[in-house]
């Protein structure tokens, strides 16, 4: 028999061989994942330099909706849309909304940036960026972050220099290009560390980029709905929320919500207790709203996609992996706009959960924003954003439009009240207390952005 000590010596034994046969396992597994990505990777640079730029295209496509599935754990879509049936679907859209699109795919290497740009039927264009390497690039983005956010440097223009260094790599190579196609709407599609980049705030010495070009960012092609319908004076559903337990107020919600609903758009308004996944869910099976717009909390973090979250009245949260019971595809939303939202910049898990939004939710484009920028700058910009949507119908160009009044310093606070495209309207007291602001900064602008379908 044995005796206690040698049953004790045994489990340990066991207990060890299988934490052994684990970790193996486990390491080989991630081994394999990495040395399957490596592949796929090797594909695309392999095609890159045999300047096989169509099958390039293809296989940087499929590398990158593969990235979203491990991330979201699960299968998304079935690759079809070819380099050739981009630049075709392209030329569809440009005669159906009035614009001149192109996809532009940033791909940091090891020792160089190649920017590859699709134009409306035409084959892909590759350009090389010499001297200039990834981490150099995405060093570079997170300086721009910072000199755009830091709250200190709110009176300066410290922000040029990295946001030109970033256009003379991202954009300029391809300015030829984009002239001769009299482009005016770019979808980029962005790498690892760079997915939370303020495309808008790129600068080239004279101009921003916003002010030469309407702007969208997309997980991958093949990944968005680019049916067009044009929106034309649709019904809003408006909800939100001005008081949390455990985060910030946000009491510019009501003036926002209320300006919406009432004095720009028609809609339904729902705030506070009345901010609740079910009466959203209620509402929806009523009337077809094409347009759901939520002031609230939103956090994109690292982790899962159950670490990210919107927030409704009290403590209900729907986290990203939870998006669906919001039904948002059902019928499909054509804008989901989250007002006041935050991603951990430059945290990759993070970036992908916040430019994977309109994948998870469903919907067609969202606007939302790379950081969280103040309660009556939120309430600014959108204001302008659904003015300017009254006039042009086309998501990315109303956008477009709001921030270049707000660079310009056209959008702003004097004497308690709020000025901009409609001239002046009055603020609750609460509000008139910030005292007056232009904000005409980056901070307040270049945050917001557009994600999915730009039209």
């Amino acid at each position: 028999m044995l005796t206690h000590q040698k049953w004790k010596k045994r489990i340990i034994f066991c207990l060890l061989f299988t934490f052994i046969f684990i970790s193996t396992l486990t390491l080989n597994t991630l081994l394999l994942r990495e040395s399957a990505n490596a592949v796929k990777e090797e594909d695309w640079e392999r095609f890159l330099e045999q300047k096989d730029f169509i099958e390039a295209v293809n296989q940087i496509e499929q590398h990158c909706e593969k990235d979203y599935e491990t991330y979201f754990d699960e299968n998304i879509g079935d690759f079809s849309v070819t380099a050739e049936g981009i630049a075709q679907t392209l030329s569809d859209l440009s005669q159906q909304t009035g614009t001149k699109p192109a996809v532009i795919w940033i791909v940091p290497r090891t020792k160089q940036i190649q920017l590859i740009l699709i134009t409306p039927g035409k084959k892909p264009e590759v350009y090389s960026v010499i001297g200039t390497d990834k981490q150099q690039l995405i060093n570079t983005v997170r300086r721009l972050n910072v000199e755009i956010t830091n709250p200190r440097k709110l009176n300066t223009k410290s922000y040029f220099e990295p946001g030109q260094k970033l256009y003379e790599w991202m954009v300029k190579p391809l300015e030829p290009s984009l002239e001769t196609a009299e482009i005016d709407t770019i979808m980029f599609c962005l790498g690892i560390g760079l997915r939370t980049l303020p495309l808008a705030a790129l600068y080239d010495g004279e101009k921003f980029l916003i002010e030469k070009y309407a702007i969208a960012r997309i997980p991958v092609f093949n990944l968005i709905d680019t049916n067009y319908n044009k929106i034309k004076n649709p019904q809003i559903l408006a909800m939100g929320a001005s008081e949390f337990k455990e985060l910030e107020p946000l009491p510019a919600v009501p003036v926002e919500i209320n300006k919406i609903t009432r004095f720009i758009w028609q809609g339904k308004a729902l705030m506070n207790q009345e901010f609740t996944v079910k009466n959203l869910q209620a509402e929806r099976q009523k009337q077809t709203y094409e347009i759901v717009h939520l002031a609230t909390h939103a956090q994109f973090r690292r982790g899962k996609p159950d670490q990210s979250y919107i927030q409704f009245w009290g403590d209900e949260k729907i986290s990203l992996d939870e998006v669906q019971k919001l039904q948002l595809n059902q019928p499909p939303v054509e804008l989901l706009v989250l007002s006041a939202c935050r991603t951990a910049l430059g945290d990759e898990q993070a970036e992908l959960g916040f430019a994977g939004l309109t994948i998870k939710s469903g919907v067609k484009s969202a606007l939302a924003s790379l950081w969280s920028i103040s309660d009556i700058g939120t309430l600014a910009l959108m204001t302008e954003f659904y003015q300017h949507l009254q006039k042009t119908s086309l998501k990315a160009e109303a956008l477009r439009q709001a921030q270049i009044m707000m660079l310009k310093g056209k959008v702003g606070i004097n004497m308690g009240e709020l000025y901009g495209t409609r001239g002046e309207s009055q603020l609750p007291p609460e509000l008139a207390e910030f005292g007056d602001a232009i904000f005409s900064h980056p901070y307040y602008w270049s945050a917001f952005t557009l994600i999915g379908n730009p039209w």
